[in-house]
């Protein structure tokens, strides 16, 4: 079966690495950037092209000859990447967090018979699986609450922060307006807000905010109390609202001596080199989904812990650990032909069939991704 990873970034790369464990596989990844496919080890079995990934036909080209497409790109390129991967009539993994609704492609992938799995990372992504599985066991469904972060080890001043993905989006999670459901009702607040802190065990105490990440959520499930927040070190809020607030993050030119030039665009110059995640630093990741409802007309609460770290025997950092591996191991259910719903496939949808669930878990397992369940009784 022949497999191709669009992007070669810090997810991009592992994911390709582990298909290509696979001998069933026959893994090719591209990108843009020549300097990121050269971070692949050359004695790995994986097919590397340098191509313009914006370009409708280069794109078309390249996957009309494989099976399956992972969508690793950026968040801005990736809605109409997945357009043209389902034009194109390809099973579709997708992890690139766009703005648009993935459900404006539902009808063009039922046409193509395509089955376009989309949020497929760590959250959204197994957030998503987690609380399609235990709403499928519950009578009903009264709460879903998903506190998610990726954060280095050592805390540098002043952003005590390093991104784990494109950093592009994750300024998408400080300015993009955060949907939640609230007493049945969607509610749309500005990112960063209704922060509060929260301790984690071998973490210690770490601040929540609202972002966008229910996503899809509060399209197919009906529980009235659905919430998605970000995880940070304590303060890191306070020194983003600064600079949101002042402008920072405008995409409107201004005018400085004669240019014209978008103050995101200096911004990101000035903050992306901070947060790069280098070779050899150690990141974590940290997520706690609640979900409560009533079971056999009992409240009950079901929690889910997740707390991953940095591989350094391969030096996979765990953001591309806890997202890639996700994706990978959809690809091996879709492969297996263990998944077929055609159309645009959040994975609350694989949530429902426990086999899948059971199989993802697994597969994550295997990898050292470990999903620590507990189910408690509410008096």
């Amino acid at each position: 079966m022949n497999i191709i990873v669009l992007g070669s970034g810090l997810i991009g790369r592992p994911m390709a690495i582990d298909l290509s464990k696979e001998k069933l596989f026959n893994v090719t990844i591209a990108d843009l950037n020549q300097k990121n496919l050269d971070k692949i080890p050359k004695q790995l079995p994986i097919k590397k092209i340098q191509k313009d990934l914006s370009d409708p036909q280069i794109l078309k080209s390249l996957i009309s000859k494989n099976d399956i497409v992972l969508n690793a790109l950026p968040s801005f390129i990736g809605f109409k990447t997945l357009k043209e991967i389902i034009k194109a009539k390809k099973n579709a993994v997708d992890i690139t967090f766009a703005p648009e609704d993935p459900f404006e492609l539902d009808k063009l992938a039922k046409q193509n018979n395509v089955t376009a799995i989309v949020d497929c990372g760590v959250a959204p992504g197994m957030s998503n699986l987690l609380a399609g599985y235990v709403n499928s066991l519950l009578d009903f469904t009264e709460t879903i609450l998903i506190y998610v972060g990726g954060l280095p080890v050592i805390r540098e001043y002043p952003y005590e922060y390093k991104a784990g993905f494109s950093p592009t989006d994750v300024i998408e999670e400080y300015t993009r307006p955060a949907r939640f459901v609230e007493n049945g009702k969607l509610v749309v607040r500005p990112a960063l807000s209704d922060s509060e802190l929260i301790n984690f065990d071998e973490v210690g105490t770490l601040e929540a905010f609202n972002s966008d990440g229910l996503r899809t959520l509060a399209k197919t499930l009906t529980a009235p109390n659905m919430k998605e927040k970000t995880l940070r070190y304590p303060g890191h809020i306070e020194k983003i609202k600064v600079l949101r607030e002042s402008g920072f993050f405008n995409q409107r030119e201004i005018d400085i001596k004669g240019m014209k030039i978008k103050p995101i665009d200096f911004t990101s110059k000035i903050l992306f080199p901070l947060w790069e995640l280098k070779d050899g630093d150690e990141d974590f990741t940290v997520m706690r989904i609640i979900i409560e409802g009533i079971k056999n007309r009992k409240k009950v609460r079901y929690s889910y812990n997740l707390l991953d770290r940095h591989d350094k025997k391969n030096n996979i950092h765990s953001m591309a650990r806890t997202t890639g591996y996700t994706a990978t191991s959809v690809v091996r259910l879709l492969s297996k032909g263990l998944f077929d719903r055609k159309g645009i496939c959040p994975p609350e949808y694989i949530g429902e069939n426990s086999q899948c669930v059971n199989f993802v878990i697994k597969e994550l397992k295997n990898r050292g991704v470990i999903y620590q369940e507990s189910i408690e009784a509410i008096k």
